[in-house]
């Protein structure tokens, strides 16, 4: 559903601050809101349903981790395609001009104080929301492990994905490997493993800026969107996940 413009959006969502887990989780393309001043950025409502407008399913999982760890989340508050909240600030698809293969005509030559006013409003909002949790989870010398959560398609490209859930990684394993021997130790689904994405420092920027940065312990996770697409599969999907998230844990 596409957030109404009645009223004005917040940048950001933020689910138990204060909560005791061992987790904190964000979520950078939780919404598809596009601000009404923006006048859809030239696109259909049937677009801003798309993959290419937000991460489908990935803020109902993310609350229901939210819940099942008593984790604070952070969710943005539009649409990636109004601005990136997952890229550096300096680089230019931050506003993308097109979106598998779709050109977004309001993001077509963007001033570059059309492109601050952007930053400003939604970007860095949602990022000091972020620093500031885990600002105070450090002053209160509290572990943490940020988590950062993300949708794919089921095909791109002509074709089909065969993960139905995945982890995006770089140099540092510590936490991935045995994150990954849970989610597939039962046995019944395809599990990624980099695939069909890598976390990229110089091209992804939540991971790298809010935990690598500060050396602490993260995961980065895909849930296929056909399986997280209502409720129930996100219902289904949060407790996997934060069942092996309490094995990896304990390894």
């Amino acid at each position: 559903m596409i957030n109404s413009d009645s009223t004005p959006q917040p940048a950001f969502t933020l689910l138990r601050p204060d909560g005791r887990g061992a987790f904190v989780l964000v979520c950078d393309h939780a919404s598809n809101h596009v601000p009404t001043a923006l006048h859809r950025l030239g696109l259909t409502g049937a677009d801003l349903a798309r993959h290419i407008a937000w991460d489908i399913g990935a803020a109902g999982v993310t609350t229901i981790l939210s819940n099942l760890l008593d984790a604070p989340a952070i969710l943005s508050g539009t649409s990636r395609l109004v601005v990136d909240c997952n890229r550096h600030p300096h680089r230019a698809d931050i506003i993308p001009a097109t979106s598998d293969g779709t050109i977004i005509p309001g993001n077509a030559g963007l001033p570059d104080a059309a492109r601050a006013e952007r930053v400003a409003r939604w970007f860095l909002p949602y990022h000091n929301a972020v620093e500031m949790v885990l600002e105070q989870r450090a002053a209160a010398h509290r572990a943490t492990m940020v988590v950062s959560i993300h949708s794919m398609t089921k095909n791109m490209s002509g074709q089909d994905r065969p993960w139905k859930i995945s982890l995006s990684s770089h140099n540092d394993r510590r936490f991935v490997a045995p994150m990954l021997r849970a989610l597939r130790q039962p046995g019944d689904v395809v599990v990624g493993d980099n695939q069909p994405y890598a976390l990229d420092p110089d091209l992804d920027f939540s991971i790298p800026y809010h935990a690598i940065r500060r050396e602490l312990p993260w995961l980065q996770v895909e849930f296929r969107q056909d399986e997280v697409a209502d409720h129930q599969g996100q219902q289904h999907w949060a407790r996997r996940f934060a069942t092996a998230l309490e094995i990896q844990s304990s390894q």
